[in-house]
């Protein structure tokens, strides 16, 4: 089975230098199918705050590692990504209002990577 890593984003470092990358959006209930068969957490554990909301908001729960880890996603491998905007930089606290979160958006991308 192909790996799948779940994170909040990519980076171009996360890829093969020359590599073909399809990106699929998907939505709440399509990414937690994905997440259900087993993915590679990314999380990084000081994002704890947008972590949160992902539990409570979503029902999402994936293991958050002691530190984020370096990825590159091979071909034939997945990224899947929840993308957040709107959502303030927190400065000084270590969360988020209810009306922050439920002005922000929300969105799940799945990138496969191919040669």
């Amino acid at each position: 089975m192909q790996k799948t890593y779940f994170g909040f984003g990519i980076a171009p470092s996360m890829f093969p230098s020359n590599c073909t990358i399809r990106k699929q959006t998907l939505t709440v209930e399509q990414a937690k199918e994905v997440i259900a068969g087993g993915v590679v957490s990314c999380l990084n554990p000081s994002h704890k705050a947008s972590i949160d909301v992902m539990q409570t908001r979503f029902g999402i729960s994936v293991e958050i590692p002691p530190k984020a880890p370096s990825v590159v996603v091979q071909s034939g491998e997945r990224a899947l990504v929840m993308g957040v905007s709107g959502l303030p930089r927190l400065e000084n606290r270590h969360e988020y209002t209810q009306e922050e979160v439920a002005g922000a958006k929300f969105s799940f991308a799945l990138f496969t990577v191919s040669e």
